[in-house]
């Protein structure tokens, strides 16, 4: 199991990204069970490596690639539950991009060089850090959610203005589905990054990891008052389509921000 490297699963969900383009410019349903087949063992191969090595979430590393494998388990559930759709071709970019990020941080190690294990957990392993990290895990697993509910809903639109012939194309959820999945996904990823930051909040104040001008702590704030002005337009000013897609999209990209930028002098969570 040690030998299981990120190439290993990284190269599974490309080539299942491949089948699934493939299967849209030449529609064969062997395509389509290959593709679920390779998006399986690159679940399975990354659960190995998760479980071996244990990354914690503290760390870009660590809670980038546990995103990408929540994710991969969301594409392989809409793969099988949802086989006339073109589900792959959204969610796995976004699994090969954190991947990819993960690679290019690389696995945190100490002082020696030797590298760090505790998934879920910093050094002590304490229960706030715990839930802490679970807690912006759970919040960026939503926002993901909703990101790839807002590009779908984008060219779903595209379709529909251009007036395609039914048949053609990507095949899609409706509008009116896309709509809600963005709705529940953010609806739920709010509290729960409302509940992580206030933990983090507590954490600092509580033992100073962190300053409050540091760039990843300013960067959860901006994502949280994003948060607060998209719930704010669409449930309370009733705003709709495409513009709330935007907004989900803008907060998505803020939620890479936060997760890439460093802590000053730390490299982790607070």
């Amino acid at each position: 199991m040690e030998r299981i490297s990120l190439f290993c699963f990284g190269a599974s969900y490309f080539v299942a990204f491949a089948l699934e383009l493939w299967h849209q410019l030449r529609p064969r349903p062997v395509q389509r069970l290959f593709a679920t087949l390779f998006g399986a063992a690159g679940l399975v191969a990354q659960t190995l490596y998760l479980g071996v090595w244990q990354p914690p979430l503290a760390w870009q590393f660590g809670i980038l690639l546990v995103l990408a494998w929540i994710l991969s388990i969301f594409y392989l559930f809409g793969s099988i539950h949802r086989r006339q759709q073109a589900w792959g071709l959204f969610v796995l970019p976004l699994i090969l991009i954190l991947v990819s990020a993960a690679t290019v941080f690389g696995p945190p190690t100490d002082e020696s060089g030797a590298r760090l294990a505790g998934l879920f957990s910093r050094d002590d392993r304490r229960l706030l850090y715990i839930i802490h990290g679970s807690l912006a895990l759970l919040a960026a697993v939503g926002v993901c959610v909703g990101f790839l509910a807002s590009v779908m809903y984008l060219v779903q639109a595209r379709r529909l203005k251009v007036k395609l012939l039914p048949g053609q194309g990507l095949k899609l959820p409706s509008l009116e589905r896309l709509e809600a999945m963005n709705d529940r996904a953010l609806t739920l990823a709010f509290p729960l990054l409302t509940a992580g930051m206030g933990l983090g909040v507590w954490l600092m104040l509580t033992e100073p990891v962190a300053t409050w001008n540091d760039p990843r702590v300013l960067s959860t704030l901006s994502l949280w008052l994003v948060f607060v002005v998209l719930l704010l337009l669409r449930f309370s000013f009733h705003l709709r389509g495409r513009r709330v897609a935007l907004l989900t999209i803008a907060a998505f990209t803020l939620l890479l921000v936060t997760l890439i930028v460093p802590h000053m002098g730390r490299g982790g969570l607070p």
